[in-house]
């Protein structure tokens, strides 16, 4: 027997009524699903899923989020594949829509997660955990005060310079610790000059983990560039990482607001 879902990008969806078979194409998501305890039913997961430590160790690799490896994701016969718009690629999804049931998120903002995460506990018969996360995320959330406090730049890559600007899920985070991002009026992650960062006079520059491994030698290249403001290294999962990791979240903005008070 199977049901019949629609997920985040609209797409009719039927899967299993139990799961046994699931390949995870997203870090944050195979962290969830193990937070759901469906340790067992996952068969495949990504390079880069990192969380738990044991994932990757334990599970088969299928490749990376943008690079999936077609005959090992055949060799596993998945009965559910879990991926994602912007971690993934179209034609990979393609690909793997033809032959799997596969259901895609598309999160832009803290409501958009927790639908996800309530939607992955209904495919996968685990709505109860699911909705303690949901929940325990939304008090933990409602602890941070909006009150716009510092006007940021938040930097995902080097060589070329790249932020994250509207129109993503870190602008929205950042909204929700009270930042203003001075990169807001533009569109997704787009190139900046330093010359353009001078001219929008940020307070703190936020330098992301990932994707870009930014490091504390780098706090110093914009300096030496004449940029004004102070720099801080950031955790980039926090910012990004849609799943049950938002649980941590929160506390680590707070923390991370009473650090740039100092």
């Amino acid at each position: 027997m199977s049901r019949q879902f629609i997920d985040q990008m609209q797409y009719s969806v039927n899967v299993s009524d139990k799961p046994m078979r699931i390949i995870s194409l997203v870090p944050s998501m195979t962290e969830l699903l193990f937070d759901l305890g469906l340790e067992d039913q996952i068969v495949g997961v990504t390079r880069y899923c990192v969380h738990p430590e044991r994932a990757r160790k334990e599970k088969t690799i299928i490749g990376g989020p943008k690079t999936f490896d077609f005959e090992v994701i055949d060799a596993l016969q998945p009965d559910l594949i879990l991926g994602n718009k912007e971690e993934n690629y179209k034609e990979g999804i393609e690909q793997l829509q033809q032959k799997y049931p596969t259901w895609l998120c598309d999160i832009h903002n803290l409501d958009d997660a927790l639908a996800m995460i309530a939607s992955v506990g209904q495919l996968t018969n685990t709505e109860d955990k699911a909705n303690a996360i949901v929940s325990d995320i939304k008090s933990r959330m409602a602890l941070l005060s909006s009150e716009k406090t510092l006007r940021v730049a938040y930097f995902i890559w080097r060589k070329p310079y790249r932020v994250a600007a509207g129109n993503t899920f870190i602008n929205e985070m950042l909204k929700l610790c009270g930042m203003e991002n001075v990169f807001a009026d533009l569109n997704r992650y787009p190139e900046v000059t330093i010359e353009q960062l001078k001219a929008v006079e940020p307070d703190m520059l936020l330098l992301s983990s990932e994707p870009y491994p930014f490091k504390e030698k780098h706090c110093q290249e914009f300096t030496e560039l004449g940029v004004s403001a102070r720099t801080q290294l950031v955790d980039g999962e926090m910012f990004c990482w849609t799943g049950s990791h938002l649980r941590l979240a929160a506390d680590y903005f707070i923390a991370l607001r009473e650090e740039f008070a100092q």
